[in-house]
Parts: C-alpha cells; structure tokens; sequence
C-alpha cells in the first residue's frame, strides 16, 4: 500500500488519498478525485491551506451535519448526507454498540439501507470538478464503508480495500488521544476475533457479496453517475 496516500493535514488524524489503487482490469484510482477522512472540524489555518492545497473542492458529510460550516473557507461546497438512519430502531438495536465500530455489521447496513448508500455516491459523481472530500466523525466506520463501496464499485480488489481500511489504524492512538479517549483498536481487533475472523477476511466478505456497481445501480445511482463515478475514479 503505496504510504504516499496518507495525508498529514494539521488537526485530521486518518485523512489519505484513494489514488493510486489498481483495478482488477488493470486501470488505477486517480490521485486526488476523493480523499477519506475523519472530520475536517478540526483542522487548523494550515491543515484547511493543505486540504485546498490538494485540490478538495467539495466536502461530503456523513455525519449529515455540516460540522465544518462555520470554519470552511470560500471556495468549498459543503454537501451534507446523514448516512446512518437511526429512525431504525430495529437495525440499531442489533448493531449500534461495539459492533457498528467494525466492518462486521456492513453486510447488514448495504442490505439495510441502499438508498442511502446511493445518495451518497450520488453526491460523489456529481459534486463540481476538484476532489472530492469524504468523512464522517473518526474517519473509520461510516466512511470506511463508503470507500469500501466506492472503491469496489470501479473494480478494486477485496485486497487492497481492505488494506485501505487497516491504514484508518496507523494514527488511532492520536485521534483518540486528542479527543481525551483510549485507543479503541485492539477492542474493535478483540470483537472480530471473537466473531471467528478477521479484519482483512470481513473486507474480502462484503466485497464479495455482490457486484457492488450493480448494487449501486438496483438502489437507484443512475447509469450516468455511475459513469461519472469512474470517469472521476479511475485514469
């Protein structure tokens, strides 16, 4: 996994760039066309310089918020979709505890709720040239399983998205850190091994239960965005 993807922009702590990933057909996800990240509420004057730096123009929130709104300088488009539906008491019931902090419940979620996964992949392939910033709080779960989609939806193999999603590892310690909490990871390692896997195999599992730009399609992305999507991903 090329280390050039992780981005090391003042106040974010699991910011990288989806560029640089082979597709199984050989192609490769463009530098710069989406950045995944944890909420960029906390960048400093100098980690908003390098966001705009490198080329984010329009700013996806899954928390459905708008967290950035009243720091966020001229120039960026906030795009506020709420993927989590906590109107479903039933679904959260079963998995809004430790659960929902692993990709273990994302099977579930893409079967729950497809058209708000749709919504946001919409909000993808039609945001205004420039990159495109993901993120939800931490940078892990909600967003993890949108790069998740994305990536698998332009043809990138289960191993590399989740070798994608074990970098969201690499800098826990300090945004737990600076949000006056433990490091969560080796619990969240704990729970996965307990369910009798692991976190590459949880990966490989959802990648592999559907073709994922057929997913996109049946939950109502139409056929032009999924075209945009791929014209934005892929060089």
């Amino acid at each position: 996994m090329n280390a050039e993807r992780q981005l090391f922009w003042d106040g974010c702590f699991n910011t990288r760039d989806l560029g640089g990933l082979r597709t199984e057909d050989g192609r490769e996800t463009r530098w710069g066309a989406v950045v995944r990240s944890d909420d960029p509420a906390g960048l400093t004057a100098d980690g908003w310089a390098s966001l705009q730096r490198h080329g984010v123009r329009t700013i996806v929130d899954l928390t459905g918020g708008e967290s950035t709104t009243a720091r966020r300088p001229a120039g960026l488009t906030g795009v506020p979709v709420e993927l989590d539906d906590h109107t479903d008491t039933e679904f959260w019931t079963r998995w809004d505890n430790a659960l929902s902090c692993t990709p273990l419940y994302y099977r579930a979620f893409l079967d729950r709720f497809p058209q708000k996964v749709a919504e946001v992949l919409t909000a993808i392939a039609a945001a205004e040239p420039g990159g495109v910033l993901v993120h939800c709080s931490s940078g892990r779960d909600r967003t993890g399983l949108i790069s998740l989609v994305l990536l698998a939806a332009v043809g990138v193999g289960a191993s590399d998205i989740a070798a994608d999603y074990a970098l969201t590892h690499v800098r826990r310690a300090e945004l737990c850190a600076a949000a006056g909490l433990p490091d969560d990871t080796p619990r969240v390692h704990g729970l996965i091994a307990q369910h009798g896997t692991s976190e590459p195999e949880v990966i490989a599992d959802v990648v592999g239960s559907r073709d994922m730009a057929a997913y996109l399609r049946s939950a109502g992305v139409t056929a032009e965005h999924l075209a945009a999507l791929r014209d934005r991903m892929l060089t």
